[in-house]
């Protein structure tokens, strides 16, 4: 395995950096970080004036200089910038996309160093734990480095050892990083709108609960617990008699780098199947355990002989509460069904939305992305495109999403990315389908309603929402939310012509559903079901002559 390591020397690396240069350093940074913002925003800085492009252009070059500080400002920065990537609500798109490449490799520290560490706090000397212990890394991050070694018991292991004086420079960083975020907090030009001293607050958990290696090992256990009936993933074993806050000791499992698709071809693995297991190994963990890898980079999952797929790195993980999830699941019904009032309720009590007095450009502009979004079958949906537009609608509206949100999508765009990588083919959505079904269904599992409302979800989603598409018209009339364009008249009457007869085709495809399983339970006895049956079918032949009759209303209309 190649040595993942830097040679180039950082400030934070140095000797005698006292805390008073560290302050300056931090400091000079933001400030030249806003005088570069303020100098963005006036006309007269552009050669030739200001134009979107040149500002989008001058936008890249901050970002560019931001992530290049970033990185020299040291461990605490790099893993701020690595948690600022997933935020778009709050950041422009150039920075977000500039932070995602933030690289997590920097120098290594020395043997002597790591021999001290792990005597300090195993009470014994490496020639005493190891009977042998490889003193070149086999990678070199941030917050710690990677050793091969040996057990007495011939075991072969991965010694992970945290860089010395970390805790005491994350005290340092944080506490500077707090007055930063009640500057922000009360910028003119930031300020409004934006939460920075609960950002601060998510970083500093974050980052604390990332540097307590225990913490790590019993997130691996738990991780490696859910998938114990699963053969296809494995998860490294730990050696709790070799462990501390500061030193992980774990079961040595190579593999192939995930992304080295050269090497998947080479050992002749199949790549289509290996992009499918990814995406169901996440489903598994956000939909099922509620408890997934925030970090799913390339350099965290690999990929054995046997084309097994292996799970590194448990230091950033997410949990979803059952309640959570419970209104993830509203969110998701109230899409397929394009209903943005419903999208804003949940978004509001999932605390994703701030609630305000005008909601109606807020919800203007998501109707706007929910007629677009499904123009197309859900399984061909791009979950990069529609992060896309959420991000777009974020930044300038009172979208503030939790945490948890943003380590799901960015754990979904990474895997599509990947996906998309090791087959050309790959759709996300169409292996999230069976999954976003299951959980509709046991959402209503018991409820006779619920039973028949599963049938219809198996539709096309696009068949779901062309009965409404006339009577929302009208809705949108009334609010004002209709956005007019100029088009033949002829054309759009024919158009809404062929959607009010498709819609009130769909409402009675449904009917004489109804009613075929109307007489399969009248004749197998089942005569109290066989009555709803046929009330509904009554129902649904009812709302598709309604549905007709607004489309004439709206024919006299105009």
């Amino acid at each position: 395995m190649a040595v993942l390591v830097s040679t180039k020397q950082y400030r934070w690396n140095r000797e005698r950096y006292s805390r008073w240069r560290r302050s300056l350093d931090i400091w000079s940074f933001v400030l030249r970080f806003l005088a570069a913002q303020w100098l963005s925003e006036k006309s007269w800085s552009y050669q030739g004036g200001i134009t979107p492009e040149k500002r989008g252009h001058r936008r890249r070059r901050i970002a560019i200089w931001v992530r290049e500080n970033l990185l020299d400002l040291g461990p605490t920065f790099i893993k701020v910038g690595q948690l600022f990537s997933t935020r778009a609500d709050i950041f422009p798109a150039e920075y977000v996309e500039e932070l995602s490449k933030l690289q997590d490799q920097v120098p290594a520290f020395n043997l002597e160093q790591v021999a001290q560490i792990v005597q300090t706090d195993l009470g014994k000397p490496l020639e005493k734990l190891f009977l042998n212990f490889e003193s070149t890394p086999l990678a070199a991050a941030s917050l710690g480095q990677v050793h091969r070694a040996e057990l007495a018991t011939g075991e072969i292991v991965v010694v992970k050892v945290q860089r010395p004086g970390l805790r005491q420079l994350f005290n340092i960083d944080l506490g500077i990083v707090k007055d930063i975020a009640y500057y922000f907090q009360n910028h003119p030009r930031w300020g409004p709108g934006r939460d920075w001293m609960g950002v601060y607050e998510e970083c500093y958990r974050i980052l604390f609960e990332e540097i307590d290696y225990l913490n790590e090992g019993r997130n691996a256990d738990e991780f490696r617990r859910n998938f114990r009936q699963v053969p296809w993933l494995k998860v490294p074993r730990i050696y709790w008699r070799y462990c501390s806050l500061r030193v992980l000791t774990l079961e040595y499992l190579p593999g192939i780098k995930i992304s080295h698709y050269g090497a998947l071809d080479a050992a002749g693995l199949d790549r289509r199947r290996i992009a499918e297991l990814n995406a169901r190994a996440y489903l598994e963990q956000v939909l099922n355990h509620g408890f997934f890898h925030a970090d799913p980079h390339p350099g965290n999952i690999a990929v054995d002989p046997d084309g097994n797929l292996i799970f590194y790195d448990f230091g950033m993980m997410g949990r979803i509460q059952p309640q959570t999830k419970e209104k993830l699941v509203q969110t998701l019904m109230s899409i397929v069904d394009r209903n943005a009032d419903g999208v804003i309720e949940s978004l509001v009590q999932l605390k994703a939305l701030m609630p305000q007095g005008d909601m109606g450009p807020v919800r203007r502009s998501l109707q706007y992305i929910l007629d677009n979004l499904l123009d197309q079958p859900f399984e061909m949906q791009s979950i990069g495109a529609i992060s896309e537009d959420l991000y777009a609608l974020a930044y300038d509206q009172p979208f503030r999403f939790p945490a948890t949100f943003t380590f799901v999508m960015r754990a979904f765009s990474t895997l599509e990315g990947l996906g998309r990588g090791l087959d050309a083919d790959f759709q996300f959505f169409t292996v999230a389908t069976p999954y976003a079904l299951q959980m509709m269904n046991n959402r209503s599992n018991g409820d006779l309603l619920g039973q028949l409302g599963r049938q219809a979800a198996q539709m096309s989603n696009s068949a779901l929402g062309l009965p409404r598409r006339v009577e929302e018209t009208l809705t949108k009339l009334e609010r004002g939310d209709l956005v007019v364009r100029s088009r033949s008249l002829e054309t759009e009457r024919l158009l809404r012509r062929l959607s009010a007869q498709q819609a009130s085709g769909n409402y009675h495809v449904l009917t004489g559903s109804f009613l075929i399983s109307g007489t399969i339970l009248l004749v197998s006895g089942f005569g109290w079901l066989s009555l709803l049956a046929g009330v509904l079918a009554g129902v649904t032949g009812w709302r598709g002559w309604r549905v007709w009759q607004k489309h004439e209303r709206f024919e006299r209309l105009f």
